[in-house]
């Protein structure tokens, strides 16, 4: 925010605590509703209803849209069934209407649709309850135009007058036949410079990008980067035309799934925020910090079974704390690479060369390391040559292992279903610190006759 803004913001909130109507009622007017939402949260539960209650539907609709879904579901426990079906899910779009109806308990999940005025509106909302949140049917919006392809184009632009009304923006025009089928599109243009009298079977676009409703929303996201799509059109499995999915759809989507990947590279297992409870937040941490801990009690063992050699060449003791660091290291940033390929589809179905890139671009980098540290060690720590050379050999082996299991556990994860994003947190540093020591002490004693 600007100095500016701030002192806006700040202005509101005083005004806000004095309940002043007339002031407040004439900013928020003015303001976005994404503006209004980040004050909304900052507000307390009297202040939230005070501001609430001097916007009208449409714009209190559009703010809750825009909230944190906790604080969202904790405002709404001050309304009645009534209250929310009416001034809030009545003035927005299907799939908005089924995000928030989805959060609130199945009870009052009957309740607000039984108060909804519009049967349509209502049958569409229970039609996307019924989609996995997760698919192109929990994605989709079933608010769109469409016309028959047997309508004259006068015909066609009379009836999609009447739909547009229900909509912000018009992207697309679909092209169904008397079934519902979908057959194409019908662009901006050829509406604009055909006859009155010509049919649009005879105009429309019959190219058209689609998806199904049963399809991964992962997929759908995938699917309008490749293609730029600001709009796919969605069909279920006998081509019926049943929704559209617009970019900021995907968006949400992507946002959503991108805070949960970097959770789980955080070593947090499930979906939490700093507005859960302590319970939660200790319940989401604690798997992987005891994955920790016991990867660290292993390597403790590994170090108390090789006690002899650190006797024999105390100098082994000091780069431990190296060999781990960086077989760490090196693990993170290979699996990140494969992850992040995975996540855009960009990593190509040829395993082994992309294993043998990995593997590659980790040995380039190990000879370097190793050299570096040989040098290190004759210049200023003035080991023997063979300890020198052990350790830099140990380095170069560790670097190398470190980018097989970073590249390979992503793939296997993914190949099993698995979100591979938990590949590039405590699991693969655990798991690389452990053995990075092993192969550290192994070498050293084949190399040192210990």
């Amino acid at each position: 925010m600007t100095e500016s803004t701030l002192q806006q913001h700040d202005h509101l909130k005083e005004a806000i605590s004095l309940r002043s109507v007339s002031e407040v009622s004439s900013v928020l007017l003015e303001m976005e509703a994404v503006d209004i939402a980040k004050l909304f949260e900052e507000l307390d539960t009297e202040g939230q209803k005070f501001v609430y209650d001097l916007m009208g539907n449409e714009q209190s609709a559009e703010m809750l849209l825009e909230i944190d879904e906790d604080e969202r579901k904790k405002f709404l426990t001050q309304l009645s069934s009534k209250e929310i079906a009416d001034e809030i899910i009545n003035e927005i779009h299907s799939d908005d209407a089924a995000d928030i109806i989805a959060e609130l308990p199945e009870k009052q999940q009957d309740e607000i649709i039984q108060h909804l005025d519009d049967e349509e509106h209502a049958q569409n909302i229970v039609d996307l309850l019924r989609y996995d949140e997760d698919t192109a049917g929990g994605l989709m919006a079933t608010e769109l135009v469409q016309v028959r392809e047997d309508l004259s184009i006068i015909a066609a632009v009379k009836e999609m007058r009447k739909q547009a009304e229900e909509l912000e923006e018009v992207y697309s025009i679909y092209v169904v036949d008397e079934t519902n089928k979908l057959l194409g599109i019908l662009s901006l243009k050829k509406l604009l410079t055909t006859s009155s009298a010509t049919r649009v079977s005879e105009v429309y676009n019959s190219k058209v990008r689609w998806v199904k409703d049963s399809d991964e929303a992962e997929e759908v996201a995938r699917f309008m980067q490749r293609y730029d799509l600001f709009e796919v059109p969605v069909v279920d499995a006998l081509g019926k035309l049943v929704g559209r999915i617009t970019i900021d759809d995907v968006m949400d989507f992507v946002k959503e799934e991108t805070e949960k990947d970097y959770q789980l590279a955080s070593g947090i297992s499930s979906d939490v925020d700093h507005t859960d409870t302590i319970f939660s937040m200790t319940k989401a941490r604690l798997p992987w910090l005891f994955i920790g801990m016991v990867g660290g009690l292993v390597g403790s063992r590994v170090l108390q079974g090789n006690q002899s050699a650190l006797q024999n060449v105390p100098a082994l003791m000091f780069f431990v704390p190296l060999i781990a660091a960086t077989a760490g290291n090196i693990g993170v940033q290979a699996s990140a690479i494969i992850v992040q390929g995975l996540a855009n589809d960009t990593l190509g179905k040829d395993t082994y060369k992309t294993l043998l890139k990995e593997v590659s671009v980790s040995a380039a980098s190990g000879v370097i390391l190793a050299i570096l540290i040989f040098g290190f060690n004759l210049l200023f720590n003035h080991h023997d040559l063979t300890v020198s050379l052990t350790i830099s050999i140990s380095l170069l082996a560790v670097i190398l292992v470190a980018a097989v299991i970073g590249t390979v556990v992503p793939i296997i994860l993914d190949k099993n279903k698995i979100d591979p994003a938990i590949a590039t947190g405590p699991f693969i540093t655990t798991s690389n610190d452990i053995l990075g020591v092993l192969i550290y002490f192994t070498i050293a004693r084949l190399m040192l006759h210990m």
